[in-house]
């Protein structure tokens, strides 16, 4: 398939129609042709699926259901450590800042409360939004949240920035009690550990009254801004800018998402999200010429293997590598 893929939008470009047919509903310049095959690639591996991708080079764009709103699920991590880097640069915190953690903060999470299990811990701002980002630690997102002003400041940052169609709504508190109907709280982490042990679908099961809820949802092509807005040194400094890109380039989770068929030690600076029946990733790829590309890849509503979920976001990132090296340049 991806072979035939690389065909059709080759023989496009030979016929220099690359810029000439955009996805119906959006104003992206890739033919209509790519985003079908994106569809066609991840049919049967997901539930819904929307693309967005730009490369940041020639702004070259591809859109897939563009303009849906899709629960973010972690990736929303990115808007906040934006708003919490702003209140860095200006002057308001810094990195090296030692944080307490409240217990009321505590949730199940990969590396704060998977590891810290004695009251009394502090870290820095720097290694909170580094847990935050590369191991999607929810604890550590919890205080990012409050540093950078709860929810209501991020939507301000969003606003400022001039990107619609994304908010966030609600903390990783808030999603315990909203999806996983457990209470935070570092006195309510061994139960809810239990709970989660007996009940090991409960992560990956989608809920549909809760993809459909408006709260945290963004649409791809918003997300995109934001990443564009990043990449481009719109949204803090450029130490601030390095810093997060650096932090993204880290990231342990979802190797089998936008890495996944990716050739070996393609540089990827990224952030996953998985909620239910949501599987999503969001960030930069490398070209082998140096040139990246952004990427959102938003999913909802699938009842497959958590492997095909992720089988689906290897699928476009590869095409979408392939496409932008080979077809891109084109005129």
């Amino acid at each position: 398939m991806l072979h035939a893929l690389l065909g059709v939008v080759f023989g496009l470009s030979l016929a220099a129609s690359v810029h000439s047919r955009a996805e119906p509903g959006s104003t992206g310049n890739a033919p209509v042709e790519v985003a079908a095959a994106l569809d066609a690639l991840t049919r049967g591996l997901i539930g819904y699926i929307g693309v967005a991708a730009e490369d940041m080079t020639t702004g070259k764009q591809v859109f897939l259901n563009g303009e849906e709103p899709f629960p973010m699920a972690s990736t929303y991590k990115v808007a906040i450590a934006v708003t919490l880097l702003a209140k860095v640069d200006a002057g308001e915190l810094s990195l090296t800042d030692m944080i307490e953690l409240n217990d009321d903060e505590w949730v199940v999470s990969d590396i704060i409360a998977s590891n810290f299990i004695h009251p009394g811990v502090a870290l820095s701002v720097a290694n909170v939004m580094e847990v935050m980002i590369t191991h999607s630690d929810n604890t550590a997102t919890n205080v990012a949240l409050r540093l950078a002003g709860g929810p209501e400041a991020v939507n301000r940052q969003l606003e400022k920035l001039g990107i619609s169609g994304m908010h966030v709504d609600r903390t990783t508190s808030d999603y315990s009690r909203d999806f996983y109907q457990q209470e935070p709280g570092r006195q309510n982490l061994a139960k809810a550990i239990r709970n989660l042990s007996a009940n090991p679908a409960m992560a990956s099961d989608p809920q549909p009254a809760f993809e459909a809820d408006p709260l945290d949802k963004s649409t791809p092509r918003a997300m995109l801004s934001l990443l564009t807005a990043l990449y481009q040194g719109k949204t803090v400094s450029e130490e601030s800018t390095a810093f997060l890109l650096g932090i993204m380039s880290r990231t342990v989770t979802g190797p089998g998402r936008l890495r996944g068929l990716l050739p070996r030690k393609t540089p990827v600076a990224h952030k996953t999200g998985t909620l239910g029946g949501v599987a999503n990733d969001v960030g930069y790829i490398t070209l082998p010429d140096g040139r990246r590309f952004a990427v959102v890849v938003f999913t909802r509503g699938s009842h497959t293997l958590p492997s095909d979920r992720d089988r689906a976001i290897a699928e476009v990132a590869r095409t979408l590598f392939d496409y932008f090296m080979l077809v891109a340049d084109s005129p």
